[in-house]
């Protein structure tokens, strides 16, 4: 018997965590070749990709590098401003850490279409449903997951 209350216990603390990713509206994904990760409440993928803390100044070099990040092509970054040529297409992100959770940059990295489906930047850490994908990216990442996380480092010091 007390076998059977203690199964019990166990049943409904697991059917509560259970409840409780569901509340917290918590979609794991799993894509071929990639770390999983877990997007929270649809707009947010909180916990970092790699266990190895990323680096702002590798993160900034990822931003104007033309075959990685690429970043300035769309956007301004004043605190890159040593770079010619920023873009006028996506927002001015000088202050992107003001507006933005690190999950939310992060999501937006990974895969902006969660966002916006219509959008024109690429998703950096998705292989799936994608178009128009160049050769050498079928079935792999933009950046790899130290590469998103490096970025996130840098992106948090715009303030």
């Amino acid at each position: 018997m007390a076998r059977m209350g203690v199964a019990s216990l166990a049943s409904v603390a697991a059917l509560a965590m259970l409840a409780q990713g569901a509340a917290a509206g918590v979609k794991k994904v799993q894509e071929k070749g990639l770390k999983p990760y877990e997007i929270v409440d649809g707009h947010s993928i909180p916990k970092p990709l790699t266990d190895k803390p990323g680096d702002p100044k590798h993160g900034a070099k990822l931003m104007v590098a033309r075959k990685k990040g690429n970043c300035l092509a769309c956007h301004k970054v004043q605190q890159l401003s040593d770079y010619p040529f920023h873009g006028n297409i996506g927002p001015e992100i000088s202050d992107v850490a003001k507006r933005m959770s690190e999950g939310e940059l992060r999501m937006r990295l990974v895969n902006p279409k969660v966002f916006n489906p219509d959008t024109i930047m690429p998703a950096f850490y998705h292989t799936e449903g994608l178009h128009r994908v160049k050769k050498k990216f079928k079935g792999k990442p933009v950046l790899t997951e130290q590469e998103i996380e490096d970025i996130i480092a840098f992106l948090k010091t715009l303030k």
